[in-house]
This record gives structure tokens, C-alpha cells and sequence, in this order.
């Protein structure tokens, strides 16, 4: 199972982890840890979109007022 292409390197390197018992501390701190690598990644993806856009606050203001919704047919 651990060979299966059709598991990613991560999910691969967190059943590892998982092979070993974990406390609920310690399973509570590597969800945070995953949480925060994951958003740390997400917040940088986004800072480049702003950079290359040129965007500023009154642009994030107008796209926030704006509906961007499609009705569905």
C-alpha cells in the first residue's frame, strides 16, 4: 500500500507518522504544524498574485463588492 501511485509524497510521510501512536498533544500539535505550513504557503501564493497584479486596498475593496457568482443554468 505504501507503494500505491496513487498516494502522494505527503500522504505517504504522514502514514509514516501515523505508523507510530501519538498522544493527543501530540497529534493536536502536528495538525497545527500542518495547518500552519499549509497557510504559510497559501499566504505567499497569494502575496505574488498581488505583486504581479499591481493590486491595491481599493482594488481588493471593489472585487469584494463585486457579485461573482454565475447563475447556474
Amino acid at each position: 500500500m505504501l507503494n500505491s501511485p496513487s498516494l502522494s509524497n505527503l500522504q505517504l510521510e504522514i502514514l509514516k507518522a501515523y505508523a507510530h501512536q501519538l498522544s493527543e498533544t501530540d497529534l493536536l500539535d502536528l495538525k497545527r504544524t500542518l495547518a500552519s505550513f499549509f497557510s504559510q504557503r497559501l499566504i505567499k501564493q497569494a502575496d505574488i498574485s498581488w505583486d504581479e497584479k499591481k493590486w491595491n486596498d481599493a482594488d481588493v475593496d471593489k472585487i469584494l463588492g463585486e457579485k461573482m457568482r454565475r447563475k447556474s443554468k
